[in-house]
């Protein structure tokens, strides 16, 4: 910083907040640092009682704030993500469209032990509705060595920080498994929760075929959407170790690999994952074009936010889930079921 007459600051940079008062009516800065002077500044600078100002002093080797925002900026800035206009040496990211939130959270440790930078987030592996606010991102110094800057470049090459997954166009068949429901002892109440969480997402939902305890009879229900062209099966009900819940068997005998029968999470302890692969398509043997079959709990129906919840979007992002994605959900697995749900916003999944 240097100290220079406030007449002669026009054009140079403001390294503190110039704050107005006026008792009773205000308190606030009427220039922001980082604020570069203009002509038009220096008679309202004066009024406050500024005859000197501190300001920024170009130097070889150092960025200011709003330049190294910049890069962090770059380093970050994904797909379907647009960019604030810096401002006091801070950029925002927000979604261009909805879809699910992707972090590279080992680059993003990274950064933030550096020290001196932030990049402030919301969590990743949750759905994002367009115009959300991503991440904020700022460096604490007004200015900082151009060194550590390039340093930051170099661990977030190879790929953003943060990006958006749009949600794929998909079709999903529902498999409604039941006895009392397939001989009409009592409605069927669970289809129309799974097809309105389908929907939501924008997944087209084909129909859904009714069927008994029977584990032949669901597997070929399964496997009748699977030719019928559906991207996503859903199995409703049969998940629990009851001698007559027939359901994890069926998914075994239509799906090509079990991903996990049983999550860390409550509601939904007794889900189920399985893909089945589609043949003949051309990312067949890389897995991007398998077929994922669920296995949903009971508590789905009743329950308002479940397994089903924090599983769903990433599949209709096009993830493909292993076992260790399920694994780290215990940490936050349990919902609370709180009076007034304010999901994703709250601690749920997290």
């Amino acid at each position: 910083m240097k100290l220079i007459r406030t007449e002669d600051a026009v054009g140079s940079v403001l390294c503190h907040d110039i704050t107005q008062i006026i008792p009773g009516v205000v308190k606030d800065a009427v220039f922001r640092k980082g604020h570069v002077v203009t002509e038009e500044d220096i008679p309202i600078l004066l009024s406050v009682g500024k005859e000197h100002l501190y300001v920024w002093e170009n130097q070889e080797g150092m960025l200011h704030e709003n330049d190294a925002a910049e890069v962090l900026r770059q380093v970050c800035q994904g797909e379907h993500m647009e960019a604030s206009e810096v401002k006091e040496g801070k950029i925002e990211l927000a979604a261009q469209t909805d879809g699910l939130l992707k972090i590279d959270r080992e680059k993003l440790h990274a950064v933030n032990a550096m020290g001196q930078i932030v990049l402030s987030s919301r969590h990743g592996d949750f759905p994002v509705k367009k115009g959300d606010k991503i991440v904020g991102m700022r460096v604490v110094p007004l200015v900082i060595e151009e060194e550590k800057m390039n340093r930051v470049k170099e661990i977030c090459k190879g790929g953003p920080v943060f990006k958006i997954l749009p949600y794929r166009k998909m079709k999903a068949g529902i498999v409604t498994t039941g006895s009392e429901v397939y001989r009409g002892r009592i409605e069927d109440k669970f289809t129309p929760v799974v097809k309105g969480k389908l929907e939501e997402l924008k997944i087209e939902v084909l129909g859904n075929i009714l069927c008994d305890d029977r584990a032949d009879m669901v597997t070929g229900a399964v496997n009748e959407w699977i030719r019928k062209g559906a991207d996503i099966v859903v199995c409703t009900g049969g998940m629990s170790v009851d001698p007559d819940d027939r359901t994890p068997l069926a998914i075994r005998n239509a799906a090509d690999e079990v991903i996990t029968y049983g999550a860390p999470v409550l509601p939904g302890a007794m889900f189920m994952l399985a893909y089945k692969k589609r043949c003949g398509t051309q990312n067949c043997d890389a897995g991007e074009g398998d077929i994922p079959i669920m296995g949903l709990p009971g508590c789905v129906m009743y329950s308002k936010r479940t397994i089903f919840d924090l599983v769903l979007p990433r599949i209709a992002a096009g993830e493909r889930l292993a076992a260790e994605d399920f694994s780290v959900m215990g940490e936050g697995g349990l919902c609370l079921n709180c009076k007034v749900c304010t999901y994703p916003n709250c601690g749920f999944g997290k």
